[in-house]
């Protein structure tokens, strides 16, 4: 397949969806289900986002005033409005209209829009506990040319947050003029954002027949006993860190894998022994938990429509680890865990909490605590640098913690073998090769997370041997495993890599078809009969498709540069880098591969431009500065 063809596809519409009920609004649902509405009002999620005027403004733009490494803005009322007076460290100061309100507690973000459509996220945010102003970032240098800065496109509401903030949202980027005209059916995360459009439900109640491709109420998902996992997938949808391959919310009811590709537990966002790291959402953790293994779902600890927790302190846990156990888990030990016979700490303390064991907790934005969701034993014994014992013992070490774990369980089966011993040699360069991985993506007794990352982390080590025994993988039942076990066929000789790879073009998750399609690519179309051909134009289309929906993303256009010179299309490929450093200058692995190209298609003077373009924006790039030595002034 011809890359000018790829890039003219992502222009191209491609999908007509099938008809689908409508979205009617919360509103609707009230009457009918106000005891359900009404907890659902004060929520975290009804309150995601806000307009202004809603009444749920915590901030003091009583003419407050914030400074931070240079810039300084005053929040103001005026006329009912609230307006941000922003000083930048350029000297330049706007005056912006608050737009919208983000969240309710523990901190509130504001929403200013900086052109037409466009609403971006203002880093300089409410405390509500402190009833103060604090910058998300105050260790960072962010001048306004910066891609991190509050007007660059990692802050851009439309295209990183709104998705997961409202209901029925469509980001609708233009990326020929770069301009938003976003829609959403409603701000905040509404009844139909979990349940689907309702529109057929109400026919549904005045006694209309209902599609054939709807629950028997009329909506897209079902939620009830016996849909852990559809309920699971439905919530980690935005409680997870990953790539969306649509441009706004999926139908309700809509399989992850359909429409995300999940993060899996690389470095950066996670330890090396899976605990969280980076802002990670939940979902990565607790597919790593025994709690998922067997069947447990976010509704058995959390009320549904107010989001809260189903009992206070160590109540939610011991609903199922008491002596009475949980009947809907029969494979529970019955026992009772909460007692300092277990715990090892005075009854009511802070160690005494389950939580505090077993869900570490770390800060993101500031003052957001956040709680680890795999429900896992601490193993300070690991020496991973993060553990729950020395989370609360600052005074002592992990060789302690683990001594004293020793002392308490000593017949303990828990100190076994562990992923993160693996996953922490290939972080740190000390792996010696592949097998550890190979025995962890192939062992079944793993949880379906951790066995894609070691097919991730086995990249690398890619041959022809480690492909033959990663084979298996492909039919794996967990679709996580099976796209990312896709790439290790890349050293497989072309026939067992066509054969392996062929049948994952027809997968039930969209994730693994883009995941199969995308090892096509240099695939020459004569060795493919038409049936093939077929598939992979399929697969393409849907990659394509993803593609066309991130085209606002820098990360995006590194891909399709990549793409571009994969294929030897110099002139594509110059197109691709340049919209990188426009939408974000700071990219640094796109300047120099720019000059190169520059040289490439209008000679050495035209590289020379591009070297000196590239230096004023980032001049001691090592990057450039070895072009600068090998072209000259």
């Amino acid at each position: 397949m011809r890359l000018a063809a790829l890039l003219v596809w992502l222009f191209a519409p491609f999908y007509a969806f099938a008809q689908s009920p409508a979205y009617v609004g919360s509103a609707q649902c009230v009457d009918c289900h106000a005891e359900e509405a009404e907890a659902w009002s004060t929520s975290h999620h009804a309150l995601a986002w806000t307009q202004v005027d809603a009444g749920h403004v915590a901030a003091n733009f009583d003419g407050t005033r914030f400074d931070h490494d240079g810039m300084s803005v005053e929040f103001v009322r005026s006329d009912d409005a609230l307006q941000a007076h922003v000083t930048e460290k350029d000297g330049e100061t706007t005056l912006y209209g608050v737009h919208s309100v983000v969240g309710i507690e523990p901190l509130q973000q504001y929403l200013l829009e900086t052109e037409p459509g466009r609403l971006q996220s203002f880093d300089v945010v409410w405390d509500t506990e402190q009833q103060r102003w604090y910058h998300l970032y105050p260790d960072q240098n962010l001048p306004p040319d910066d891609g991190l800065h509050w007007t660059g496109p990692y802050k851009n509401w439309n295209a990183r947050c709104a998705e997961c903030h409202a209901t029925g949202f469509e980001k609708k980027y233009d990326a020929q003029t770069r301009n938003y005209s976003s829609v959403q059916a409603e701000i905040g995360v509404g009844c139909e954002s979990c349940h689907g459009p309702g529109s057929a439900h109400i026919d549904w109640t005045k006694g209309q027949s209902v599609a054939d491709d709807l629950n028997e109420f009329g909506f897209t998902m079902n939620w009830g006993k016996g849909q852990a996992e559809t309920e699971i997938q439905q919530c980690a949808g935005c409680h997870s860190r990953r790539e969306a391959h649509g441009e706004g919310n999926p139908l309700p009811g809509t399989p992850y894998h359909d429409a995300y590709n999940l993060a899996v537990l690389r470095p950066g966002l996670y330890h090396p022994d899976g605990q969280i790291l980076d802002e990670v959402y939940v979902y990565g953790s607790f597919l790593q938990s025994k709690m998922y293994a067997k069947g447990v779902g976010c509704t058995n600890c959390h009320e549904p429509h107010s989001a809260e927790l189903k009992a206070d302190g160590n109540g939610v846990c011991t609903q199922c680890h008491s002596v009475a156990a949980n009947p809907d888990f029969p494979s529970l030990t019955a026992r009772d865990y909460d007692t300092p016979e277990h715990h090892h700490h005075p009854e009511n303390s802070d160690g005494a909490q389950c939580k505090s064991c077993h869900m570490i907790e770390r800060v993101y934005m500031g003052v957001d605590d956040r709680r680890d969701h795999s429900f896992r034993i601490p193993r300070p014994d690991m020496g991973m640098g993060e553990d729950a014992c020395t989370d609360c013992h600052e005074d002592q070490d992990q060789d302690w913690a683990a001594q004293q774990i020793e002392q308490w369980f000593p017949a303990s089966e828990q100190r076994g073998a562990h992923f993160g011993t693996a996953f922490q040699a290939v972080a740190t360069g000390q792996a010696d090769g592949p097998d550890d991985l190979l025995g962890i993506a192939t062992d079944p007794g793993m949880a379906g997370i951790v066995r894609a990352t070691a097919a991730f982390l086995l990249q690398p080590f890619g041959s022809a041997e480690v492909a033959a025994k990663t084979a298996s993988l492909l039919t794996d039942e967990d679709p996580l495993v099976r796209a990312n076990a896709v790439p290790l066929q890349r050293q497989a000789a072309l026939p067992e890599r066509m054969q392996r790879l062929e049948p994952l073009l027809s997968d039930p998750m969209r994730n693994v078809r883009i995941s199969a399609a995308k090892e096509f690519l240099t695939v020459p179309g004569q060795a493919l009969t038409p049936e093939q051909q077929a598939l992979v134009g399929q697969g393409m289309d849907e990659w394509q498709s993803a593609i066309s929906h991130r085209l606002d993303f820098p990360e995006t256009h590194l891909v399709l540069g990549g793409m571009a010179l994969t294929f030897r299309n110099a002139p594509a490929a110059e197109r691709a880098f340049r919209e990188v450093v426009t939408l974000d200058p700071q990219r640094a692995e796109a300047w120099p591969m720019l000059v190169q190209l520059a040289q490439i298609n209008r000679g050495p003077e035209a590289a020379r431009e591009m070297l000196r373009e590239g230096l004023a924006r980032l001049p001691k790039d090592p990057g450039l500065l070895q072009l600068k030595a090998q072209l000259g002034p």
